[in-house]
């Protein structure tokens, strides 16, 4: 796919969620060629859709097909994912009435523990729907401090909320590096627990850059908080991925490198 091809497709992705979400998002997903996607172009595929879900607010079982396909398995089923304390869910496919609690809108239930599965092309997938939240979440927050007013000022030229926006915008520019960087389980891990650790500083100053506005149903940032919530809490949270990273350096007594430099 040269960069012309994919301009075009994602253009029709990003149209694609725009207007549908779950079930719908699924059966438009499989009519673009998604599985074919999957299997012959995974570098360009993974991160491109996963990256749209995150900036559109639209979910898809597309998580199952990855970890599916690192199987060697048909895809456009499901399996049991780990969840962050030791918990296992299932990522339904269609319109499930049952959803998370932070976030109704996923399909997910507990199920029993599964066996163990690929983790590392999962890993990769969930950062870049995590980067591609926290990016809203922040264009969302600078939208409102360029436009509004306080104590006879813009909210823009106050040092504070300058240094948060600024810090988020770090913190995700630094994850999709470690993203574009990640071939292996230990860099993937590693670049899952930095999109999380990203996604959730993006919660958290944004947030506070909106201020009462960003706890209301009529501004849309507490979806994308609901979301990358959950979404850190799959294969393992950016605390459980961090630590685990440091147990398997203290057992190889070395440090991998992520890129060569």
């Amino acid at each position: 796919m040269d960069a012309g091809e994919r301009r075009l497709m994602e253009e029709v992705l990003r149209k694609a969620m725009a207007d549908t979400t779950g079930a719908a998002l699924d059966a438009a997903l499989t009519d673009l060629g998604w599985p074919t996607m999957l299997t012959e172009e995974p570098d360009t595929a993974v991160p491109l859709v996963f990256l749209l879900l995150g900036e559109t607010g639209a979910h898809a079982s597309v998580l199952n097909d990855v970890l599916l396909a690192a199987a060697g398995r048909p895809v456009g089923g499901t399996l049991p994912l780990p969840y962050a304390g030791g918990a296992w869910v299932e990522w339904t496919r269609g319109d499930a009435p049952h959803g998370s609690p932070l976030d109704p809108a996923l399909p997910l239930r507990p199920v029993p523990a599964g066996e163990p599965v690929v983790m590392a092309p999962g890993h990769r997938a969930l950062g870049w729907w995590l980067l591609g939240a926290g990016r809203t979440m922040l264009a969302l927050a600078r939208d409102h401090v360029l436009s509004r007013d306080q104590f006879g000022r813009p909210l823009a030229s106050f040092q504070a909320l300058r240094h948060r926006l600024a810090e988020t915008y770090v913190a995700l520019e630094g994850a999709e590096a470690v993203l574009v960087a990640a071939t292996d389980a230990t860099g993937s891990l590693l670049a899952k627990a930095a999109a999380g650790r990203a996604a959730l500083t993006a919660a958290r100053h944004c947030q506070q850059a909106l201020g009462g506005i960003g706890f209301t149903a009529e501004h849309p940032l507490h979806l994308y908080v609901r979301r990358v919530l959950v979404l850190d809490g799959l294969l393992g949270s950016s605390r459980e991925l961090t630590r685990e990273a440091g147990r398997m350096l203290r057992h190889e007594r070395c440090t991998p490198r992520l890129t060569e430099l």
